[in-house]
């Protein structure tokens, strides 16, 4: 997202523009400069620690507290530059915050990452909120892993909640297989006053059937 144009001293556009920013910029600057006044300044310097996985720790810490959104966006990307554990674990904690845009970053990043989710999804899947078992499997919506679909029909099998099940349904109609179809139909069974969820079922038998 480009910046706006605004009039401003040479030495302004230099200090935060181009190469001339990396210079006497270390880690430990850029991440003091995440604290800046300048919305501009805080989105170079989030930018700039992509390359620094040290700056994980702060980078995830200033996701709480920064309202400015192309500032968010650098945030994220440089913790999905970065990756690794410690930003997988901050994210998934992200899943738990009010803030819609920061959920959704926390997801958009978290589906870039399929080993190292992997190792927590069924924690996530299992979570006692049911809207984070429900953001676990938005994550698998795109999730490039070859277990999703078994994640996935778990639930059907497990999950109690009505909104979960049928977020679950939605997503397996992408990724099911025909050896799936006797547990989507079960389902129908389970939940009979659910006209919402049988249409969806139907509707994932349907098209898992086109495959």
């Amino acid at each position: 997202m480009g910046l706006k144009k605004e009039k401003k001293p040479v030495s302004r556009m230099l200090a935060t523009t181009g190469n001339d920013r990396h210079e006497g910029r270390g880690c430990d600057g850029l991440i003091r400069e995440l604290d800046s006044d300048d919305a501009s300044n805080r989105r170079w310097a989030a930018r700039d620690l992509g390359t620094h996985p040290k700056a994980a720790e702060a980078l995830l810490s200033h996701l709480a507290t920064e309202s400015v959104h192309p500032v968010r966006e650098a945030l994220f990307d440089s913790l999905q530059q970065i990756g690794g554990e410690i930003v997988i674990v901050g994210l998934i904690t992200v899943l738990r915050s009010e803030d819609a845009e920061l959920r959704n970053g926390a997801i958009e990043v978290l589906q870039s990452m399929p080993e190292g989710v992997a190792l927590h999804i069924i924690e996530l899947l299992n979570d006692q909120d049911s809207d984070v078992r429900i953001f676990a499997i938005d994550i698998l919506q795109v999730l490039a892993h070859p277990d999703t679909p078994t994640w996935l029909l778990s639930v059907l099998k497990d999950e109690t909640h009505i909104n979960v099940v049928a977020t679950a349904v939605d997503r397996l109609a992408e990724v099911g297989t025909s050896e799936m179809v006797p547990t989507l139909e079960a389902l129908k069974i389970r939940f009979p006053n659910e006209d919402y969820l049988a249409f969806a079922v139907d509707a994932a038998i349907s098209r898992i059937e086109e495959v």
